[in-house]
């Protein structure tokens, strides 16, 4: 994964599927990186894109207002 970077982060897990749909439906690949640990739900989920598709991503996720 060294060409991706991540565009956004939460602890919700359904935030980050929501967002990975609003890329993907922009037509960016989109993958969710999860750390989160299954039993007490702490930890990172990160949202990451390709580098090239990283300003592109920002603006969608901006204008959408995600939380």
């Amino acid at each position: 994964m060294n060409d991706w970077t991540g565009v956004y982060g939460t602890d919700r897990l359904y935030l980050a599927h929501i967002v990975k749909d609003l890329l993907e439906n922009e037509g960016i690949e989109a993958v969710i990186l999860n750390q989160q640990d299954s039993s007490y739900k702490f930890g990172d989920i990160t949202v990451m894109v390709n580098e090239g598709d990283k300003e592109k991503a920002l603006d969608i996720i901006k204008s959408a207002h995600v939380e």
